[in-house]
């Protein structure tokens, strides 16, 4: 079992960026792929990055691509999503997920057995 807490949304400008934390704590969070999702007012949970469990693969949905970096430091059991250049379709509640596994990277969020609390980001125009 892991538990996962997220920090760091805010209310930001487009253009600004925002770095988001993941800390987990329970089980070391190397034996787990790490995911973040989104979920704006009225819409399902969308998938935005996540990461293999040392690091070496990355996935990106083609929106926040050149925008957004997804990295993880296992040693300190925390993940992070830093944004930049947010536009208002970026905001949402931001969510830490994780999933056993190794190189096997899914988008799909009932795939992930674990789940943050969420933070939020809100970008004005």
């Amino acid at each position: 079992q892991v538990q996962l807490v997220e920090s760091g949304g805010g209310l930001v400008q487009a253009g600004d960026s925002l770095r988001l934390v993941c800390a987990t704590s329970g089980r070391t969070s190397s034996l787990y792929i790490m995911g973040w999702f989104r979920q704006a007012p009225g819409k399902g949970r969308e998938f935005v990055a996540a990461i293999s469990r040392t690091g070496g693969i990355t996935d990106y949905t083609d929106s926040v691509k050149g925008r957004f970096t997804i990295s993880r430091d296992n040693a300190k059991n925390t993940v992070h999503l830093h944004m930049n250049s947010l536009k208002p379709e970026d905001t949402a509640v931001y969510y830490c997920a994780a999933r056993p596994g190794y190189l096997n990277i899914v988008r799909i969020p009932s795939e992930y057995n674990y789940w943050g609390q969420g933070t939020q980001v809100t970008v004005s125009s």
